[in-house]
């Protein structure tokens, strides 16, 4: 399989990227948002960066670029999507998934490694791990506090849609584990047409490679697999 790695101007994490899928024996490339998304894309990945500068807001402006319609055609169809970090933002945008990242509560931009538990084990982007396991992943950003309506957020509650939620590393969900303020500390939510789409905050691609220490997001990226 061939995962497609949008690249917008303003990405900075679409290399990064490349390199952790094909760490894990996927086939990945860079496909430029003006551009159209290569016939054997079995995949595709919305990668962390500042889109546009960050213009309007963040993930506003690649929402519209040329490539998106294809992006939701694809997602409709059943192809994984996967937004990550500014690639959530835009993904929110283009109402692949609901809700939006907002502006963080301590409005500054923050970089650091959190905790998060598995909240849904039984999807493509979690199937590696136990529902209630507790993953540490980075993050790096600036808009990253989650907002929803209140009945959209019980509807995604209910509906088992919620993947990944803030918290210690002992798994509770605490206010302080929330670094930016998100509603009922989400960090990752899965899409509108189904859970072959997520988007969330923590970058899986910086934490895949033994090197650095840790890898706990190689299970986040398996869900491109489909062996």
């Amino acid at each position: 399989m061939t995962v497609a790695v949008v690249q917008f101007g303003g990405s900075n994490c679409d290399r990064d990227t490349v390199q952790a899928l094909e760490a894990l024996e996927i086939d990945a490339e860079r496909v430029w948002h003006e551009d159209s998304l290569p016939e054997d894309t079995d995949g595709i990945v919305l990668p962390g960066g500042f889109s546009y500068g960050d213009y309007l807001r963040a993930g506003a402006m690649a929402a519209h670029s040329p490539i998106m319609d294809e992006v939701k055609e694809a997602a409709e169809g059943g192809t994984p999507v996967l937004g990550i970090c500014n690639g959530a933002q835009v993904g929110c945008e283009a109402s692949l998934t609901p809700g939006a990242f907002t502006t963080n509560e301590s409005a500054r931009f923050q970089c650091e490694h959190v905790h998060v538990s598995v909240e849904n084990a039984d999807t493509p982007w979690t199937r590696q791990f136990e529902e209630g396991e507790v993953i540490e992943l980075p993050i790096a950003h600036g808009e990253g506090r989650f907002e929803i309506e209140d009945d959209r957020l019980a509807a995604l509650e209910d509906d088992g849609r919620v993947l990944f939620r803030y918290c210690e590393a002992d798994g509770t969900v605490t206010p302080e584990a929330n670094p930016n303020g998100s509603k009922h500390s989400v960090a990752g939510v899965t899409g509108e047409a189904g859970d072959n789409v997520a988007v969330l905050m923590p970058h899986p691609e910086r934490a895949t490679l033994p090197d650095i220490g840790v890898t706990d997001g190689q299970g986040v990226l398996e869900g491109f697999r489909t062996d």
